[in-house]
């Protein structure tokens, strides 16, 4: 199997370092809960690198959801919603709805930012857990 590349590796959710295991367990739109695997399930490597490390990709997050409250609420009046008082709740309605929907998307993708794009020293290393694999 070819190694994925780093964008096909961050749109899968796959491990930085092997970029063959997963992140989460699970799809983002499920019954059951997603959540962050501990390690990489190919390569051993520790998701959250320090105590509090997740921490961080809520400032990801919320720069996630002002990008999308901007889009959603220029979206709106590009296709025909004037912005007039009596159209406020229509707005809020619009931008919570699209938030409430997005928010799945923003807690795996803040976190899959945080490790392959802001986290120093996590770089790709060729055949990495392919000897843990192998025992």
């Amino acid at each position: 199997m070819a190694d994925l590349t780093s964008f096909q590796a961050f749109i899968q959710c796959k491990c930085p370092r092997c970029r063959k295991g997963n992140i989460f367990t699970g799809s983002a739109y499920s019954y059951k809960l997603q959540k962050t695997n501990i390690n990489c399930p190919h390569c051993n490597l520790k998701f959250e690198r320090e105590p509090g490390f997740f921490y961080v990709a809520m400032f990801v997050s919320y720069a996630m959801n002002v990008a999308e409250i901007i889009t959603i609420g220029v979206a709106s009046y590009v296709l025909g919603l004037p912005l007039i008082y009596e159209n406020l709740w229509y707005y809020v309605g619009l931008i919570l709805f699209g938030v409430l929907l997005c928010s799945p998307i923003n807690y795996r993708y803040s976190r899959v930012i945080l490790l392959h794009y802001l986290t120093p020293g996590l770089h790709y290393v060729p055949g990495s857990g392919d000897l843990i694999q192998k025992i």
